[in-house]
């Protein structure tokens, strides 16, 4: 029973920072997550610094809640093992630089 109140409450904490993930976490430590373990894969995807991924014209980043999905999807394939507020910070930090949703 207490397992099943502990998994309730982490997916209720995930569901309200997915809700709001560009306004719930401090874009500098979203930055220090973001760089430590996102920029290498973005280098070898597209080269230069990586940062195109968020730029090219073919973006499929439309929305808040579509950042915080590939965030928590990129999260689960390289194994960063971030929890549901770091996944907020890196959010923040990514809606700062690059998109700009409200």
């Amino acid at each position: 029973m207490k397992a099943l109140m502990v998994l309730f409450a982490t997916a209720m904490l995930s569901t309200a920072i997915h809700a709001a993930p560009v306004t719930k976490g401090d874009p500098k430590v979203g930055k220090t997550l973001h760089d430590k373990s996102c920029t290498s894969c973005h280098i070898g995807m597209f080269g230069g610094d990586g940062s195109k991924i968020y730029t090219r014209a073919d973006h499929k980043t439309k929305t808040a809640a579509q950042l915080a999905a590939r965030i928590s999807g990129c999260n689960a394939n390289a194994g960063a093992g971030w929890f549901p507020e770091d996944e907020a910070h890196v959010a923040a930090y990514l809606n700062q630089q690059y998109y700009h949703f409200k």
